[in-house]
C-alpha cells in the first residue's frame, strides 16, 4: 500500500513538473517572438521606438536598468554555484524551466517599461541597402533558433528535464559537442542576437542604447560562461577556444575532431605504437586495435 502511494505521489509530482515546464516553455516562446517584433518595430503594441516619449537622460537610465535586470538574472542564475544553491529550494527537474521563466519575466518587464528615444542616429533610405539590413536582421534570428536545435532545443528550454523526471530517467551527463556552426563560432546564439539588434535601416538613440547594452551583456556573459566551461571541460575547451572564433569567424579556421586530442594522450599513443612496432620486429604479435579504444570522444 505504502509503495503504491509513494509511486502515486511521484507520478503526480512528475505531472506537475511537466505542466510547469510546458507552461514555462510557452511563456518563453511568447517572450522570444515578442522580442523579434519589439526589436524590429513590427506590429506589436509596444516596440523599441514606440510609446510615450520622456526626458532623454531619464529614459536612458531606465532603459539601461531594464537591460541590467535581464543581464543579471540571465547571468547569475546560469552560474553553477547559484544552481547548486537554487536546487536546494526547487527540484532539479524544474531548475532550467524556472531559469527560462524568470528570463522571460525580465524580458516582459523590459517590453513594458522601455522608454523610446526616437532621435535618429542613422537612416538608410536606399531600398537595396535597407533590404540588406532587414535580411541580416532576419538572418540573426534564424541563426539563433538553428543554434538552439544544433545543441538541444528542448533541453535548453527545460522541457527534456521535466519529461525525463516524469518517466524516472536521469539526465545524461553533459557532453562537449561542437555541431556545424559551433565548429567555427563558439557562441552562434549570441552572434545571432548581435546581428538582429544591430541590423536596422533606422537606428534611433533608443535602439542604440538597446544594442550597446545587449552587446555589453553578451561580452561580459561570454567571459563568465567560458570560465564555467573551462572548469567543466578543462583543456578540451581551451583547445576549442584556440581554434574556433568567439563570435565572428574572421578566417576559415574551424575546430575539427582531430584537434580535440589531448597532447599527453597523443604522446602515449605514439609511444605505444612505437612499442608495438618494436615487438613486431622481435617477432612478438601486438594486440589488435579495437574500435572505441582511445580516439576522440567529442560528439559532432
Amino acid at each position: 500500500m505504502q509503495k503504491n502511494e509513494l509511486s502515486g505521489r511521484r507520478l503526480m509530482a512528475g505531472l506537475v513538473a511537466v505542466l510547469y515546464g510546458t507552461a514555462a516553455y510557452g511563456v518563453t516562446l511568447v517572450a522570444l517572438l515578442y522580442l523579434i517584433a519589439f526589436t524590429g518595430n513590427l506590429v506589436v503594441p509596444k516596440s523599441i521606438d514606440s510609446g510615450a516619449i520622456g526626458p532623454v537622460l531619464a529614459s536612458i537610465v531606465i532603459d539601461v536598468l531594464l537591460i541590467g535586470v535581464f543581464a543579471i538574472q540571465h547571468s547569475v542564475m546560469a552560474r553553477q554555484g547559484f544552481k547548486r544553491w537554487w536546487t536546494r529550494i526547487v527540484p532539479a527537474s524544474v531548475e532550467r524551466s524556472t531559469y527560462v521563466l524568470f528570463a522571460s519575466f525580465a524580458l516582459l518587464l523590459l517590453y513594458w517599461q522601455w522608454q523610446p528615444i526616437p532621435t535618429p542616429v542613422w537612416t538608410v533610405n536606399h531600398p537595396v541597402a535597407a533590404g540588406a539590413l532587414d535580411a541580416v536582421f532576419w538572418l540573426g534570428w534564424v541563426v539563433l533558433v538553428v543554434s538552439t536545435f544544433l545543441l538541444n532545443h528542448f533541453e535548453l528550454f527545460g522541457l527534456s528535464q521535466v519529461f525525463m523526471h516524469l518517466f524516472g530517467k536521469q539526465p545524461p551527463e553533459a557532453k562537449f559537442r561542437t555541431p556545424l556552426l559551433y565548429r567555427y563560432v563558439r557562441h552562434p546564439i549570441y552572434l545571432g542576437i548581435l546581428l538582429a539588434v544591430w541590423a536596422t535601416p533606422a537606428m534611433t538613440v533608443g535602439h542604440l542604447v538597446y544594442s550597446l547594452g545587449i552587446t555589453a551583456y553578451i561580452l561580459i556573459g561570454i567571459q563568465l560562461e567560458e570560465h564555467d566551461l573551462i572548469q567543466q571541460f578543462g583543456n578540451r575547451y581551451r583547445r576549442y577556444r584556440r581554434h574556433a572564433a568567439m563570435l565572428v569567424p574572421l578566417s576559415c579556421r574551424s575546430f575539427a575532431a582531430s584537434q580535440d586530442v589531448d597532447p599527453r594522450r597523443s604522446s602515449r599513443q605514439a609511444n605505444q605504437s612505437a612499442s608495438r612496432g618494436g615487438f613486431k620486429r622481435r617477432g612478438v604479435r601486438s594486440q589488435p586495435y579495437r574500435h572505441g579504444q582511445g580516439g576522440v570522444r567529442i560528439a559532432f
